[in-house]
């Protein structure tokens, strides 16, 4: 039986990046949409943190879990790599895409 808390998280973290994305309409995006430089750190955070929740729940979560944990965290990153030529104009160095701190 999925933990709805652990769904919860799931949805608020990549809410929080769409949100800062631009991509839903909230009073965060009003201010973020000032600075596209911390729009994508924020973006990227939550990203991260979808990340690390990936690594330290390997195997122990059910299916459902799992699937909305992996939706959310691929979907964060197709929208920062789409979005990785408009934070190149805007100053901000391009999104590491695979998040290994490589080029």
């Amino acid at each position: 039986m999925p933990d709805p808390r652990f769904i919860g998280l799931v949805h608020s973290l990549r809410s929080s990046a769409e949100a800062a994305l631009g991509e839903l309409s909230s009073p965060m995006v009003t201010r973020l949409a000032r600075d596209g430089a911390l729009a994508r750190r924020t973006a990227e955070r939550s990203l991260d943190l979808l990340e690390m929740l990936v690594d330290k729940t390997l195997g122990r979560l059910d299916a459902t879990e799992r699937d909305a944990l992996m939706h959310a965290r691929d979907e964060v990153r197709r929208r920062l790599a789409a979005t990785a030529g408009d934070a190149t104009r805007d100053g901000a160095p391009p999104a590491d895409p695979d998040g290994d701190g490589t080029d």
